[in-house]
């Protein structure tokens, strides 16, 4: 039922949004150069890789030394707007009905996080990753690692359609009204070294949902 909701939805999605994302696309090449999207191996269900595609927000600009520049000098004013508004995210719609994806569960991380994860948090594989997830309505980066990965195996422990419609109209809620934007959304998390604790994660009840906006850009 959940894969029949994906599709049914990201069909509808990309259908609805098919005026929309031509623009972006054009003003994505305008603003920022080719190519257009980003693509980055990403793990999905059972840690399999696949290719996770988003918009663009930085350019290729390199230093003397042939290097890129750092990610702050690349992200240009169009760029943070596009993180924001999470209209960068909307090509994941064709990582959903192609299958690597779902609408909603785990976020994607890095594949270089697989051989950090204690066996608990590598349960956040159990599941496709989602353009959304329980983590992304419940705080976003004011969460510290640890957090997110409780929320991601409650998430997989407790599933239900119910819950799958919640998030999401929490994440449609929080992108439409700019709920919880400011400067610090458009600053990545530090990357994940390992958990401080080894042992396993409780699975209590997930903290009440704040202020966030939809996803991270990693």
């Amino acid at each position: 039922m959940k894969r029949c909701f994906d599709v049914l939805i990201s069909v509808l999605a990309l259908i609805f949004l098919a005026i929309p994302l031509v623009i972006l696309m054009v003003l994505v090449r305008l603003r920022l150069g080719s190519p257009i999207f980003f693509r980055q191996q990403r793990p999905g269900l059972h840690g399999q890789p696949f290719p996770m595609i988003k918009f663009r927000t930085m350019t290729n600009e390199c230093g003397d030394d042939g290097g890129l520049l750092p990610d702050h000098i690349r992200l240009t004013s169009f760029g943070r707007f596009l993180r924001s508004s999470s209209l960068d995210e909307l090509p994941e719609l064709w990582n959903v009905l192609l299958g690597h994806m779902s609408l909603v569960g785990p976020r994607p991380l890095l594949m270089e996080y697989l051989p950090l994860y204690t066996p608990e948090q590598m349960r956040r594989h159990e599941v496709r990753p989602g353009v959304t997830g329980l983590a992304q309505v419940s705080g976003r980066n004011a969460l510290s690692w640890e957090e997110k990965f409780k929320l991601d195996v409650w998430y997989i422990d407790n599933y239900s359609f119910a819950l799958d419609a919640k998030i999401l109209w929490l994440t449609v809620h929080r992108v439409l009204a700019r709920d919880g934007i400011n400067a610090s959304e458009n600053t990545p998390m530090p990357a994940f070294c390992g958990s401080v604790a080894k042992g396993k994660m409780s699975r209590t009840l997930p903290p009440k949902a704040g202020k966030s906006k939809i996803d991270e850009n990693f």
